[in-house]
């Protein structure tokens, strides 16, 4: 075993703070990795404030962290795809059964018996595992990611959770080119949605409530923007869009965009709003539309993504943070001041 320098709360009402935790010794089929940058997620801030406690509670001290960028620095005897020096990355997930229909169909996320990367049962040291805001980590190799060296390390640090979480149901509902899309939403998921959306050469339309967002959506990559409060903008596009994902985490009205699908489009949810939606029938029964939602993707698709992010140059648009800054960016976070996400610069965690 060896200790690693984190922060971490100690109780849902504390702020983050300098900690040593301890990390395993890599076994013949562990990656040891430095971690370079961590991106932040709001499920972080859920998290570390119990704010999941029916689902699942957290257990303290907890490190969070789950969008994990960094170098190898030592792999076990049976490891054949990594080296220490190579470019790594750890999303969501460190471990699963491996034996699940859906681990053989190289669906990781949905295993009964996945283990995240950190707030989860720990098999090696006890415990719960241990995420990305420390210096290091040890994780299986079969969960260890490569990093295309052409992307910007720190905006690559999100593609792990936010950006896997867009693209996963882009691809699985066929967004091509041609395709009229949907993004709603133009926060940390919705942003990433547009890029990816508009590199499978879509057509792709942003909704927001915030006329202020026009300017950044096209940026980004969307071909029209549509304030969705203006109840003629969204009449225009009734019936006309194959897919629309939905990234709101507030409660909003889901069936009007339901009525903006056309025949058998589909619309996906990767937000989480606390209330239950009030859904018409129907809207999914005039046209055979459907709703659905996803959850991250598998190790294997993850990789397609990672890829496919180099080969179009795509990362998270950041602001890099020191971790000494962490409780000031969940503080932000809850107010939505960051474009689009937070990516802590680990060095700051070394130079402690």
């Amino acid at each position: 075993m060896s200790q690693a320098k984190a922060y971490s709360a100690s109780s849902a009402t504390s702020s983050l703070a300098a900690d040593t935790i301890t990390r395993r010794e890599p076994t013949e089929r562990d990656v040891q990795i430095e971690i370079l940058f961590c991106g932040v997620c709001h499920s972080d801030l859920h998290q570390v404030r119990n704010e999941w406690s029916g689902v699942a509670p957290t257990v303290y001290p907890c490190v969070p962290g789950h969008e994990i960028i960094g170098r190898v620095t030592q792999v076990g005897s049976a490891v054949t795809n990594f080296k220490p020096g190579d470019l790594a990355a750890v999303g969501c997930l460190v471990d699963s059964d491996r034996n699940c229909p859906n681990c053989q169909d190289g669906l990781e996320q949905f295993c009964p018996n996945m283990i995240f990367t950190y707030n989860a049962p720990d098999k090696h040291l006890g415990g719960v595992t241990y995420g990305g805001y420390s210096d290091s980590i040890v994780v299986d190799e079969h969960f260890v990611l490569h990093v295309p060296a052409n992307l910007d390390l720190a905006g690559a640090a999100p593609l792990l959770c936010a950006g896997i979480t867009t693209y996963s149901p882009l691809r699985h509902w066929g967004v091509t080119a041609g395709k009229k899309v949907g993004i709603v939403g133009l926060g940390g998921l919705g942003h990433m949605g547009v890029k990816f959306a508009h590199a499978m050469g879509a057509h792709v339309v942003v909704f927001t409530t915030s006329p202020s967002k026009t300017e950044d959506a096209l940026r980004l990559g969307a071909d029209e923007v549509v304030i969705s409060r203006n109840a003629d903008e969204m009449q225009k596009h009734a019936g006309s869009f194959d897919f629309i994902l939905d990234a709101v985490s507030a409660d909003h009205d889901i069936n009007a965009y339901i009525n903006l699908l056309t025949r058998d489009g589909n619309l996906t949810l990767v937000g989480a709003p606390e209330k239950p939606l009030n859904l018409s029938a129907f809207g999914l029964l005039f046209g055979r539309r459907s709703l659905s939602g996803s959850l991250i993707g598998g190790i294997a698709e993850t990789q397609e993504m990672l890829d496919f992010c180099g080969e179009h140059n795509i990362t998270s648009d950041v602001e890099v943070i020191p971790i000494q800054k962490i409780n000031e960016a969940y503080e932000r976070l809850l107010k939505s001041d960051v474009k689009y996400r937070f990516s802590i610069d680990m060095a700051s965690l070394r130079s402690e």
